[in-house]
């Protein structure tokens, strides 16, 4: 969360922080902080507590993406993730590795409240706050480092943790490494205002969300919000940028997007029982308590369909094509109606249909593959993945439905190859290699499959030996 910057000057900006080009700016190289970053990914693609759900995960990466690319450091790669939790907490780590709970979404009354808090964490990236943290402990070796860092990881979702990476630290000696210095919030604050007000959003966003969390939690010891345990919030802090927001020469209203409704109510869905959540809404749209009306029938909708009322959810889906404008998640939500109700055919036009106006959405992709595989029409599921697998060439879950898809058929090569191209873009090269090395034993395939899976098998070996080598 940050909040301070559209009114500076690039020069008023940099003063007080270390130039980026500058060697000592970093204790880590960039391969070092890229092998972390990997080490980091590799948990988080396997952990059961982050958000699978492909339309919260685009909305988030597309707004990190657009902050990330007016950020001071061009070069800087990013990875944004969700995690199920219902605390309030964003956080970085080393290499741009930058996390976000969902219950910050849900906390915030506006976008730019989520813009504050993303760019204040692209802040610390681009600074290398944390690198720097974990450098000062001494630790000599890049593989400690990440298990440090992923010790870290582990602490921020869950603060009470005893075993796992914390058996390599105390809890106490972890948060301490959490707690960023006042420097360094400063630092993160002006970075990150900077970067979000030139990417479109209000600046007044991030004192907004910062004046909310301070008035909502009396900071008695241990039941502040997450992010203010781990990003220490003064009254100074909240008043500098208060102060640097007030001197902005210019101002103009933000409009939040569709997509933050639609995605704030979707996780709003998603809490307490199905019988809750909809209650939650229906009160919402009686009271005329919301913002954005569609939000509220679209949340209903889906908390309709993990009460498995599917009919009530077509009926909202009805009164959103009514009111609302076309839009990709309205879209994939007809589909999904259709599919839960056992509709196929209605399913199919849905998936076209929206495919046609929204060719990359991606949970449309997802659901068309997945409804095409449960119809035992693989070769149509194999040609719509192929059409639309350039535009996505790093989605592991693309290369999942094409094992699926080699599976049903009975074509152990191209199932296995499939299978480890999926672990390379999950950050696990040792089990990319084992699928490639079943790909390459196996007796179907022809001899041009066979040389393709055999320099990809060597590829990853030598990957494996030398991290410098290029895939």
């Amino acid at each position: 969360m940050i909040v301070c910057a559209l009114f500076l000057s690039p020069l008023a900006l940099a003063d007080g922080l270390p130039e980026l080009g500058d060697s000592s700016a970093t204790v880590l190289s960039p391969l070092q902080e890229q092998k972390i970053a990997d080490q980091i990914m590799r948990q988080v693609m396997a952990s059961d507590d982050v958000v699978s759900d492909a339309e919260v995960n685009d909305y988030v990466q597309n707004l990190g993406y657009r902050l990330a690319s007016h950020g001071p450091d061009p070069h800087q790669q990013f990875n944004f993730f969700v995690v199920k939790d219902n605390t309030i907490n964003a956080f970085a780590m080393p290499g741009g590795v930058v996390g976000v709970h969902t219950g910050l979404i849900i906390a915030a009354d506006t976008e730019s409240e989520v813009a504050g808090v993303l760019g204040h964490e692209i802040g610390h990236v681009v600074q290398h706050h944390l690198a720097r943290m974990l450098a000062q402990q001494k630790i000599d070796s890049v593989v400690s480092m990440a298990t440090m860092a992923l010790a870290l990881l582990a602490a921020v979702g869950n603060p009470q943790l005893g075993g796992g990476a914390m058996m390599t630290a105390s809890a106490n000696a972890i948060q301490k490494q959490l707690d960023y210095t006042r420097d360094h919030e400063r630092e993160a604050d002006r970075v990150g205002l900077q970067i979000m007000t030139d990417s479109g959003f209000d600046p007044h966003g991030m004192p907004a969300f910062f004046e909310v969390l301070q008035k909502g939690t009396r900071f008695v010891q241990g039941t502040a919000p997450s992010f203010l345990r781990t990003h220490p919030l003064t009254t100074e802090r909240i008043t500098d940028v208060r102060g640097r927001v007030e001197q902005m020469s210019s101002f103009k209203l933000v409009e939040d997007s569709q997509e933050f409704y639609y995605v704030r109510a979707k996780l709003l869905a998603d809490l307490g029982t199905p019988t809750q959540a909809v209650d939650s809404f229906r009160n919402n749209l009686q009271e005329k308590k919301y913002t954005n009306e569609a939000g509220q029938h679209y949340g209903l909708a889906i908390a309709l369909m993990r009460k498995r009322d599917f009919t009530g959810a077509a009926k909202e889906l009805d009164w959103l094509k009514m009111n609302a404008p076309v839009h990709a998640m309205i879209a994939n939500l007809a589909a999904n109606i259709a599919v839960a109700q056992n509709k196929p055919e209605q399913a199919e036009k849905a998936f076209i249909t929206g495919l046609a106006i929204f060719p990359n959405h991606r949970a449309l992709i997802y659901g068309y593959a997945e409804h095409l595989l449960a119809l035992n029409q693989v070769d149509n599921a194999l040609k719509l993945i192929s059409d639309k697998q350039s535009s996505f060439p790093d989605d592991p879950y693309f290369y999942e439905l094409i094992s699926k898809a080699y599976t049903m058929q009975g074509k152990v090569l191209l199932r296995h190859q499939a299978q480890g191209e999926a672990y390379v873009r999950r950050y696990h090269i040792p089990k990319a290699i084992e699928q490639m090395d079943l790909a390459a034993k196996a007796t179907d395939g022809d001899f041009y499959q066979h040389s393709i899976v055999e320099a990809r098998l060597s590829q990853l070996r030598q990957l494996v030996d030398d991290p410098k080598k290029p895939k």
